[in-house]
């Protein structure tokens, strides 16, 4: 009866704006009774039409993975290759062209690109110029196109590489036409989960600097967690005070840019090596874990983070229609292709139309809008 009264007095308080501490998160997280369960699911449904509205919105988008060649080896990730392994790609500009091409005809407003971490891209024997290209190549054709590109593993890989700072590499992308960086590659914020499932990717400090750096400079960027794997309750939570964190120091330093929205990315596992999976315990994800996470993701970040999306690749349409009712206001992309997590065993597709988007948000009772990276809506 304790545990019930905390978890109804923290959802009161939620629903009048205070903010809620690390250690009342982690207690949502633990709720078990159907009728909080109920009580959690009413609160975050209330902050969301509160914070974000009853449109849900989507956005007319196309994915680019323009190679899967990478010199790391993360445990969960099945689209890695080696450069000669079966099934290795690297595309050329005018394969990445095509693909930017059919974006336009399809009345897209946004480019994702992200990659392998492929020791062999360099021009001129840099890899700050063999990105440059690609950032080129896109927008002279089409600088309409907002793009959306290029994690913070990946502009740690340049500098890296190319032995230059951070900021050189977020000033040289956005000077050539880098609108905003997708905030993948943040898996779960703590180093003791990446140790074991991510080993080789940069740390969560790292991941930190280079997000508000890129703030600083003016870039968006998005969000997002990996979970549903090894992590605990309390490393999730603890990753969204992170998130909380980074978002109030955008605000308090005055910077424009800011995080724009979080996605969670929950855990498929079908393709992942066999000790991971039995640790995990399943091959696909919970819709009912990440339901209950997506709620409270909503309650935690609150206004400060107003935008949350699902992703339909991994829980399906109809999951992450669902997510809508647990707290989300966005449906995400069209995506029109998609090739990390379809390759890890994902069950929800690879590309979705438009109609299908307005189904599913009209399936709810609740209007849609086409919106731009950003959140601003297309007329």
């Amino acid at each position: 009866m304790t545990r019930t009264i905390s978890t109804d007095r923290i959802l009161e308080r939620a629903r009048q704006g205070e903010e809620i501490s690390v250690e009342e998160g982690v207690l949502l997280l633990e709720i078990r009774d159907a009728q909080s369960l109920l009580e959690l699911q009413k609160t975050a449904d209330f902050l969301r039409n509160q914070q974000a509205g009853e449109t849900v919105t989507y956005i007319i988008n196309r994915n680019i993975n323009f190679t899967n060649i990478c010199e790391q080896h993360c445990n969960f990730c099945a689209f890695r290759r080696d450069s000669d392994e079966e099934g290795a790609f690297w595309l050329n500009t005018e394969q990445i062209l095509a693909k930017a091409d059919s974006a336009w005809q399809k009345e897209a407003t946004e480019i994702c690109m992200q990659g392998g971490l492929n020791l062999a891209a360099k021009k001129q024997g840099k890899s700050l110029n063999y990105y440059l290209e690609l950032v080129s190549s896109i927008k002279q054709r089409y600088p309409q196109l907002h793009l959306h590109a290029f994690s913070p593993q990946e502009i740690q890989f340049i500098a890296r590489e190319d032995q230059i700072s951070y900021k050189e590499v977020l000033l040289a992308l956005k000077a050539a036409g880098v609108d905003s960086l997708p905030g993948t590659a943040a898996e779960v914020l703590n180093d003791r989960v990446r140790k074991i499932i991510c080993p080789e990717k940069i740390d969560t400090q790292t991941w930190l600097e280079i997000v508000s750096l890129a703030h600083s400079l003016g870039l968006f960027t998005t969000s997002t967690m990996l979970c549903g794997h090894i992590e605990t309750s309390r490393e999730q939570i603890e990753h969204l005070q992170q998130l909380r964190l980074l978002q109030k120091k955008a605000i308090t330093q005055g910077y424009r840019a800011r995080i724009s929205e979080f996605i969670l990315l929950p855990f498929v596992g079908q393709m992942a090596p066999s000790y991971l999976r039995k640790r995990v315990g399943r091959e696909q994800p919970s819709l009912h874990d990440t339901l209950v996470l997506t709620a409270v993701s909503r309650i935690f970040l609150g206004h400060l983070i107003p935008n949350h999306q699902p992703s339909w690749v991994k829980l399906g349409l109809s999951g992450a229609t669902q997510a809508l009712e647990w707290g989300c206001n966005d449906l995400g992309g069209t995506l029109m292709e998609e090739h990390i997590t379809t390759m890890a065993g994902a069950l929800g597709g690879t590309c979705l139309e438009v109609k299908e988007l307005q189904d599913s948000i009209q399936s709810l009772g609740r209007p849609y809008r086409q919106r731009t990276t950003l959140y601003g809506l297309v007329n």
